[in-house]
């Protein structure tokens, strides 16, 4: 009887226990450095032996769901991981730097690699040579399988370091202002070539030219631009200067700013995150990053914002219906379950994230898909022609597109790209969680929400000023001279607080081009003085027009603005001077013969007269990465 009474106080007191420690808790609290305290921003959450996970947002803040008594693992690259066992719903942490760790290892674009396998010697590898290679098996992820994609998952991965994939172009040239006075093109607000040619740069290599697209490098930065002040969503700024790698030439700078909206005013957002879970987007700066993102994302989602999840392999599959964003828990559970395996079968979810967009469309409301992926489209709709054709026939459907390129060594810049230009869009790469919070955090208003689509600029040059002009990038955005009153012809697009910008080099008149062209046989022409403007215009420059649409219109608003002789400064604003190094150290990797007497040191002494206030530190890295290279090619 004693012994019967005994184990039933035991089997009470087991039972009292397994109930303290089974119960349901939300923990909660803020990361920051042991050292000085900072907030750090993209920490992995995860409950022990489970695939329960978050990251901290921008402000270090986390909330995770779990039970008493269980484990919770913090863990960044560069400090030491910390295991909590879970005793109240606050647990703020500080997290100390691991110093063993960062001797070992350097922290670059696309990940970490050691130090011993980067600072040896530097090889160019030719395309032939690429082309020649066969991939190379790594070892079997160790990542676990979840019935979320049903395709089995593959045994090994292969390492595509020689399958990048880039759309050649040749840059932009001299015209003259007499023969052609209009200049038309698309304004580009993406800016996916800086992040990617950074990743290949830390790696220790020089990229290629086709990977260089110098708007993309100069719109990776925010610019000190005026808010719109009247009835337009955007301004227009500009500023004029000397050329700073040809002293007998002029820049002349044209910034776009559209107007900032708060987070909390901005519409009810209707999301499809098209998610690529194929074979090639396995390891961790695929898909572990990916899914990283857009836990970053969700963090953000307010209660009247829904998100829906489609993924694509082998097959599409709908993997969370639409789902409103105060049930963050539910949607970052489906985030956590996906894994890679099998083929890729991108055109077809394309179609069925459209489809799921239209389905849960909101009338003005913030309707985009967003697209992650490394761009390796092999099932299906997969051509860059095909996938041109297909995203033009979803211009009108009012859903957006948002790009986000991930991954190295297959990455297929050139297809997204597409996708990008040709459907209403816009294209970044991520290259670490630290990009990922800049695009996604940051620049939440700017990536995904538009204030005006379809904005175009012409500039009309003055030929009693100007010599010849070359607009410095753009190339795969230029339009005919009629498309820019042409209100079928699409453009790009801006987002809510969004800057843009473009350079222009002018020769001035006076100033002696060189002869490219022999004088024609049968067309004798006199040799004439430039043609004069009306005195009414004659201290003008240039004319800056630009067209755009309100987001649900399909007719364009049309702004007007001159450039004065007199506005040429040889103090150039700090932005300027920033915006022209960037524009610098492009033409010298791509290897320009328009880059005159351009050099790295050049282009860094500049950008450090242009570092102005810096808020997030991305200037300076930029000179870091121009110090870097200017190493690389010595």
């Amino acid at each position: 009887m004693k012994r019967s009474k005994l184990f039933l106080v035991c089997g009470l007191i087991n039972l009292i226990s397994f109930s303290v420690f089974a119960q349901k808790i939300t923990v909660s609290g803020i990361i920051t450095d042991a050292w000085d305290g900072t907030a750090i921003a993209g920490v992995n959450i995860l409950v022990k032996g489970t695939t329960t996970g978050t990251v901290s947002n921008v402000h270090g803040q986390y909330s995770i769901s779990t039970e008493i008594g269980n484990t919770i693992v913090f863990s960044y690259i560069g400090y030491e991981t910390i295991e909590m066992k879970v005793q109240n719903s606050i647990h703020d942490i500080q997290m100390k730097e691991d110093c063993k760790s960062l001797e070992e290892i350097i922290v670059v674009g696309y990940g970490i690699q050691r130090k011993s396998d980067i600072t040896g010697s530097i090889s160019v590898v030719s395309n032939e040579e690429k082309k020649s290679r066969k991939p190379k098996k790594q070892a079997q992820s160790s990542y676990n399988a979840t019935a979320y994609v049903q395709s089995t998952p593959t045994t090994s991965v292969y390492d595509y370091s020689d399958a990048e994939e880039y759309t050649g172009f040749t840059e932009n040239r001299f015209y003259t202002s007499k023969e052609q006075p209009l200049s038309t093109f698309s304004l580009d607000v993406d800016a996916a070539s800086y992040s990617n040619i950074r990743r290949i740069i830390n790696q220790g290599q020089i990229p290629s030219k086709d990977a260089v697209r110098i708007e993309e490098l100069i719109n990776y930065f925010n610019y000190e631009y005026e808010q719109p002040k009247g009835k337009h969503p955007v301004n227009i700024i500009t500023e004029a200067t000397i050329c700073p790698w040809n002293e007998k030439h002029q820049m002349v700078r044209i910034g776009v700013k559209a107007k900032d909206i708060p987070q909390e005013e901005l519409p009810p957002a209707n999301l499809v995150f098209l998610i690529d879970v194929s074979g090639s987007m396995q390891g961790t700066t695929r898909l572990d990053l990916v899914k990283s993102s857009m836990k970053l994302l969700v963090n953000n989602l307010r209660n009247n914002d829904r998100v829906a999840i489609v993924t694509y392999s082998n097959s599409v599959q709908e993997v969370l219906s639409s789902t409103s964003g105060n049930n963050k828990d539910k949607i970052m559970a489906v985030i956590d379950h996906l894994y890679a395996s099998g083929g890729t079968a991108g055109g077809a979810g394309i179609q069925l994230a459209y489809q799921i967009a239209e389905q849960n469309f909101i009338k003005k409301g913030n309707n985009r898909i967003i697209l992650c992926s490394d761009g390796d489209f092999n099932i299906g709709i997969s051509s860059p022609a095909e996938l041109e054709k297909y995203i033009e026939t979803k211009r009108q459907t009012g859903i957006f597109l948002t790009i986000l390129g991930y991954g190295m060594g297959n990455y297929k810049d050139n297809r997204l790209q597409v996708l990008s230009e040709k459907g209403n869009g816009n294209h970044a790469y991520i290259d670490n969680i630290q990009e990922a919070n800049k695009v996604l955090v940051n620049e939440f208003g700017g990536t995904m929400y538009t204030v005006a689509k379809d904005v175009k600029i012409q500039v009309e040059f003055n030929p009693e000023h100007v010599n010849a002009y070359r607009l410095i990038g753009y190339e795969s955005r230029i339009l005919n001279k009629e498309d820019f009153n042409d209100d079928t012809k699409d453009a790009g697009d801006l987002g809510a607080g969004h800057t843009v910008t473009a350079l222009y080099e002018i020769i001035p008149v006076g100033v002696q081009m060189s002869k490219s062209v022999d004088d024609l046989k049968y067309q004798k022409t006199k040799k004439k003085e430039p043609a004069k403007a009306p005195d009414d215009f004659s201290n003008e420059l240039l004319t800056v027009k630009l067209r755009y649409k309100e987001p649900a219109s399909e007719t364009s608003k049309r702004m007007v603005i001159p450039v004065l002789v007199s506005s040429i400064n040889k103090q150039p604003s700090a932005d300027f001077k920033f915006a022209m190094s960037v524009a610098m150290f492009g033409q010298i990797l791509r290897e320009s013969k328009f880059k005159g007497n351009a050099t790295y040191q050049k282009a860094i002494l500049l950008a450090n007269e242009g570092t102005g206030k810096d808020r997030h530190g991305y200037r300076k890295e930029f000179i870091r990465l121009a110090e870097s290279i200017e190493q690389l090619t010595k």
